[in-house]
This record gives C-alpha cells, structure tokens and sequence, in this order.
C-alpha cells in the first residue's frame, strides 16, 4: 500500500468515529457523543508504534497523551490535534461514511481537524520505522476544543512540570504557517424587567424590551473598538449571537439573555471585554436592570514570536517541501492558544480550509494530507543529528 493510501485510510478510519461535541446540547444523540471512541483509537494506534500512550479525562470527554523520547539534549515538540467534531445537524452528507470524491475526502472532521492527526500518525509510522526520530515527542488528541478546551486542561494536569519547548496544533489553515490568531470570550448578558398580564403591559417592565436597547447600545459602544487595532490581526470584534427570553405571548417578560461572541486580540482578558460591555451598559442608561452574568475566555489569543523555535523550524519545514515559510495570521481561536497562556510557544497548521469547517459538505483536500506526512516527516526527523527510538517491542 503506499504511503498516500496509508495516510488516507487512517483518516478514513478516524472519521467513521463519531467524536461530536456536545457544545452544551443535551438532545444530541448519545452513541455520537463524546470523543473516548476515537481517544482510544488513537492511543491503540500510538501504542503498535511503541510509544507509551495514556487516556486522561472524564465522562467520556477523553483525550489522549503518547510520548517517544530520544534525548534528553533534543528540543520537545508537542503535536496538538483535537478530537472532538462540531454536530452534525444539516450536513448533507452522511458524516461518519467518508467518501472519497476525486481529491477531496468528504465527512464531518474531516479537516477540522481529522486530516491533521491521519497526517501525523502516517508521518510518525514512517519516521519510526527508519529510526530516525530527530527530537522528543509528545502526541495529544486534545478533547473539547470546539467549545471550552477542557481536554488542553487535562492534558496540562497529566504533563505536570514535563513540558514541551513549542506546540504545533493542527488546523485547516491550507497549509499556510500561522503564528497569530485572536481569541474568544464569550459573554452573557441578562435583562431583569417585571412580568405582569401582556393586556396591561405598562404594569410591568419588559425584558425582552430592556435587552433590545441594551443590545444597540453595546453594538454602540464597540465602535471604539475599531479604534485599535492589533497591528496583524486588526481590531477586536464584537457579535450578539444568541437571544433568549419570554414565556408566552401573553405574558410580559421578566427575564431575557444574550450570548456574545468577542474576538480578542493580545493584551485583551475576559476582564477587559467585561469591563467594556458594562461601560456600554451604563452609557446607555440600562445597568440598572441589564448586567452581565457571566464572561469567560474559550480560547486566549495567540502571538508567537517570528524568530521563536516554533515559527523558525515549522518555516524550515514548509519551505522543504516547496510552501511559503511565511508567516500568516486567522480571525478563528485555536489550542495553541491555550498552550501558550500556559508558558508554551505554538504555531498553526493543516491541510484543509477554514471556509469548509463545520460545512454540510465538509472535505479535505487528499493531496494536502500527503503534503502535510511530508512536512511531519521533516519536524520529526529534525535537521541535526539523527536519534534512533529506543528498541520497541
């Protein structure tokens, strides 16, 4: 079999897995569920290739962590790809039968981002079997990066003070390098009013009302956003994406919410979006009934320095398979994110476009994937001295 029908049939393998995220949805259908099926897939995969796997996690949020050392004088890569697909309400096609058309392999995850794992796990089988793994490795199927990366927080538990030197986190990136992404705080923002019978609405106090000019003044409010740009991504961003409220037409609300999704960009926290939300909420007259009632971070922003280890030898990598090192950046959060608010230096990059992700059509481009072992090959092989893995059984 050759080496590109290898590399695809273990994507084809990854993708018949169901590993959907629940995203917080409690209707979804339990056997597609969670990602232990496909952690345990990965780690029986790691394990015949003589690398010490582990499962960490909980309630079926699993995710898996497999190292191969081969000095202790070598740099350590860590290699990021999570396991967990957005749901697969709409699709058009079936999404867990993957179907090859011409170039292009079809089903849910399958750039986003189960091509990236497929590619490394045929780049890794390569490079063992020659003996010519060049650095340490650690291999994490992270669970839970579609919506709060519970599975980075885990595997971060497990490494404990052992830490990588840099972070590669597979995403459909069309196999540009990216060192800058912004990230995502989400917001919820609640309205109080005072229900009374809808016949006589001027006795109570309308929520659903209240939160209507509320949302107009924090679009308001995040025009000074615009103002300040990060010099590569941009300014932050600001969308109401979710609404919520009322009983009955009948019934004149007293309670309604709104769900925000803001774009940060370095120097930005949940405390600052926070701040600016309530700064608008008071502008407006509204923070007497209007208030936020929660504001978390999902994915921090990320901004790796262009003459990092990570940028430096993931550029070397492009450019020996004819691709651009150039540096790019993305509007969309990742887990590199994640592992560098926790002190690791990371990069992006996969096979496969954003503008497909989360699709009813979902697909990855065949030749990218192959493209994609090739330049494995090279971060794994390194550009120094060859190490060869201790004997495996």
């Amino acid at each position: 079999m050759t080496g590109l029908a290898t590399s695809i049939r273990h994507l084809r393998d990854l993708v018949a897995i169901p590993s959907v995220n629940p995203m917080g949805r409690d209707d979804l259908p339990a056997e597609i569920v969670g990602e232990q099926a496909m952690a345990e897939h990965v780690a029986a995969v790691l394990s015949r290739l003589g690398m010490d796997a582990a499962l960490v996690g909980r309630s079926g949020r699993i995710s898996v962590v497999a190292e191969a050392s081969v000095s202790k004088d070598a740099d350590t890569l860590l290699v990021a790809s999570h396991l967990d697909t957005v749901p697969v309400d709409g699709m058009e096609i079936d999404p867990f039968d993957p179907v090859i058309e011409g170039d292009r392999l079809l089903g849910r995850g399958s750039c986003d981002t189960k091509a990236g794992m497929a590619a490394l796990l045929e780049a890794l089988e390569r490079v063992l079997e020659r003996g010519r793994l060049g650095r340490n490795l650690i291999v994490v199927g992270e669970a839970d990066e579609e919506l709060g990366s519970l599975g980075v927080t885990d595997v971060l538990a497990h490494l404990g003070e052992h830490r990588p030197d840099w972070v590669l986190a597979t995403e459909p990136t069309d196999l540009r390098l990216i060192n800058a992404h912004k990230g995502v705080v989400h917001a919820r923002v609640a309205a109080r009013g005072r229900a009374c019978h809808s016949s006589d609405p001027g006795a109570g106090r309308n929520a659903i009302v209240l939160l209507a000019r509320a949302i107009l003044g924090i679009e308001a409010g995040a025009s000074i956003l615009r103002e300040r740009p990060h010099p590569r991504l941009g300014p932050p961003t600001l969308s109401v994406g979710l609404i919520e409220g009322g009983q009955a037409p009948n019934i004149v609300p007293d309670e309604a919410r709104i769900w925000i999704d803001r774009r940060t960009i370095p120097g930005e926290s949940p405390e600052t979006v926070r701040s600016q939300i309530e700064a608008s909420l008071e502008a407006a007259g509204l923070s007497a009934d209007v208030f936020v009632e929660s504001c978390t971070e999902e994915k921090p922003p990320l901004e790796t320095a262009s003459d990092s280890m990570a940028t430096l030898t993931t550029a070397e990598a492009l450019e020996s398979v004819g691709l651009s090192p150039d540096c790019g950046q993305v509007a969309f959060g990742t887990d590199a994110g994640v592992f560098e608010r926790a002190g690791i230096p990371g990069v992006v990059l996969g096979p496969g476009s954003i503008d497909v992700a989360h699709t009813s059509r979902e697909f990855v481009p065949i030749g990218e994937v192959e493209i994609m072992v090739r330049i494995f090959e090279r971060l794994l092989e390194g550009d120094g001295a060859i190490m060869e893995l201790p004997h495996r059984e």
